[in-house]
């Protein structure tokens, strides 16, 4: 007989958490004051790279196995009218990134990623957060099990994106249960919905949290009741990426309440991830000024589905082969500021 719950297998990879390499850090710092420019004249460029070669330490860190994984689902809450679309508008965009015919599949084309999408359990949405918590433990668990198993592979740098109806109210109860303040501040428009659908969706939060507030023992249990499986394949992918020493770029508001939960468990548990952008949805800026990470890019995007991560992953790449490829003073006969 055991006492264990299916969370604590999730608990128990915390402690073993892969660190930063400031070895790997030192040697890139060295080269690049050793390359063709002035110091710090890439600007951030050069702390991306000090980044990536912390988490894969390597001298030369790469993205040349970079990919996009975007998970999809759907909610119960959508029932709530909280989206002008419905859930079987879930269904048709997975259809559409299998043609090639999403913004994502045109972004990673333009960056030469990999591009991977999962559906999960489309047909039974989880449970109206209103009413029920979202997941049971086992399913939450499970589910986060998936998300750590899909990256499998062998990526050196993974881009997260979703893609799921009503997906951004889920994402506002987490922040609204993790973060406190007023639901307002947490709800945006996501896929456009009109005020009176604003105000259902910012009812929707505030009810969901209040519902579930005093059985939250911890961001895990936050999970399961008011999140969606996406978010909870999301949190695995981004759990494993550490464990395999992987960097991470997190898209928008919803991949970034998976990173939410995870940092609520342990403040380290996302040292490894870069934001790719400031979404214009709901309190993002909030969000990421709260887990530290300062985003790369800022488009007013909004879109989901892994868009501007795998943007971002053009930044990435770029500041690499700046470092990899360009000249050092020796090699291009240039003198040195000391010489």
């Amino acid at each position: 007989m055991t006492d264990r719950q299916p969370f604590d297998d999730i608990r128990a990879l915390l402690p073993l958490m892969p660190q930063a390499s400031e070895k790997h850090v030192s040697a890139v710092r060295a080269r690049d004051a050793q390359l063709t420019k002035p110091a710090g004249a890439l600007g951030r460029l050069e702390t991306i790279v000090e980044h990536m070669a912390a988490w894969q330490a390597k001298e030369k860190p790469t993205a040349d196995r970079a990919h996009t994984v975007v998970f999809a689902g759907n909610h119960g809450v959508a029932a709530r009218g909280v989206s002008p679309y419905p859930t079987s508008v879930t269904r048709a965009m997975l259809q559409n990134f299998s043609s090639g015919g999403a913004a994502v599949n045109q972004i990673c084309g333009a960056f030469g990623l990999g591009l991977k999408v999962f559906e999960l359990a489309l047909d039974l949405p989880t449970k109206d957060i209103t009413q029920e918590p979202a997941m049971s433990e086992a399913e939450c668990a499970a589910t986060i099990a998936f998300g750590m198993e899909a990256i499998a592979g062998g990526a050196d740098l993974l881009c997260l994106g979703e893609m799921g109806i009503a997906n951004t109210t889920v994402a506002a109860a987490i922040y609204h249960a993790l973060y406190g303040g007023a639901p307002e501040h947490w709800v945006g428009r996501g896929t456009g919905v009109d005020d009176v659908g604003l105000t259902r969706k910012i009812a929707a939060v505030r009810d969901a949290v209040a519902l579930h507030k005093g059985e939250c023992r911890d961001p895990l249990d936050v999970l399961r009741r008011l999140g969606g499986r996406e978010i909870a394949a999301l949190a695995g992918a981004i759990l494993a990426a550490r464990m395999e020493r992987v960097p991470v770029i997190l898209d928008g508001y919803v991949v970034c309440a998976a990173a939410a939960i995870l940092h609520a468990l342990d403040p380290a548990a996302t040292a490894h991830c870069l934001a790719g952008h400031l979404s214009a949805e709901g309190a993002h800026a909030d969000v990421l000024a709260r887990m530290g990470l300062t985003p790369l890019l800022s488009l007013g995007m909004r879109l989901g589905e892994g868009s501007g991560a795998a943007l971002a992953a053009g930044v990435v790449k770029a500041a690499l082969a700046c470092h990899a490829d360009m000249a050092t003073f020796a090699e291009a006969g240039v003198a040195g500021k000391d010489a």
